[in-house]
């Protein structure tokens, strides 16, 4: 899919690619993630599931460049984060990572369009995507909003006083501003009952769809395989939860 705003075609092929990566915890005795490979082509939709403990949340981390592998290269958009300096990881990750947090992480003493504008105040980058479309960043807030079903009433509402629901979609806004390359979602279903789990991934979807994002979806809830391109399973990839007779 080409953006509207940004013609992604003419950068890297790949948003996302980990080779022969490995991470071990300081003062453990294992690795928590042993990796050959593992890419994520730009535009794709890819689930990632497994059960707590295979080392979900220690790859999303290695994605997002917060931890750096001790072997092996983890780039984003055709970048390694290893060489960059923390400052340097930093922009990076602002100008090209949304990330939907489990737990929101939503600043409650702010209104609703105020957190979903935040990486634009970060991020030159986010925000001059944002304006191109929009004309201002406000305007691209509120158009993310009303496509998540959140009406201009709640836009200055602080985010503490709504429902889990609610701020799951602000979230989601947030990360989806600016036409990010990258979308990481860390099991952002995990606390909606059926209904509200299925009304969200159409919201989020569609908006996902308009920004032409890569999208990796973190969850270990195999009913929502059906929403995206490609499946893994990350115990079956990850070598350091294999037993040793299946290596």
């Amino acid at each position: 899919m080409t953006n509207p705003v940004q013609d992604r075609s003419s950068g890297p092929a790949h948003a996302l690619q980990l080779r022969s990566v490995r991470y071990a915890y300081p003062g453990a005795t294992a690795p928590t993630l042993d990796l050959e490979a593992l890419s994520l082509p730009c535009g794709e939709r890819l689930m990632l599931r497994g059960p707590s403990g295979c080392g979900k949340s220690t790859l999303l981390s290695l994605a997002a460049g917060v931890l750096l592998a001790q072997d092996g290269s983890v780039e984003l958009m055709g970048r390694a984060w290893a060489p960059m300096s923390a400052a340097q990881r930093d922009a990076h990750r602002v100008d090209h990572v949304g990330y939907i947090f489990q737990q929101f992480n939503l600043l409650p003493y702010l209104g609703v369009l105020d957190n979903v504008l935040l990486p634009c105040r970060l991020s030159k980058h986010r925000r001059l995507q944002a304006t191109s479309l929009h004309g201002s960043i406000e305007a691209a807030g509120a158009a993310l909003l009303d496509a998540l079903e959140l009406p201009a009433a709640v836009h200055r509402r602080p985010a503490s006083e709504l429902s889990v629901g609610q701020q799951q979609r602000v979230a989601a806004a947030r990360a989806l501003i600016g036409q990010p390359d990258v979308v990481i979602a860390d099991e952002p279903t995990s606390a909606l009952d059926e209904d509200r789990r299925e009304a969200f991934m159409r919201l989020l979807l569609q908006a996902h769809g308009r920004a032409g994002s890569a999208l990796l979806f973190v969850t270990h809830d195999a009913r929502l395989a059906h929403h995206f391109d490609r499946v893994v399973d990350l115990p079956s990839i990850n070598r350091a939860t294999q037993a040793p007779q299946a290596r």
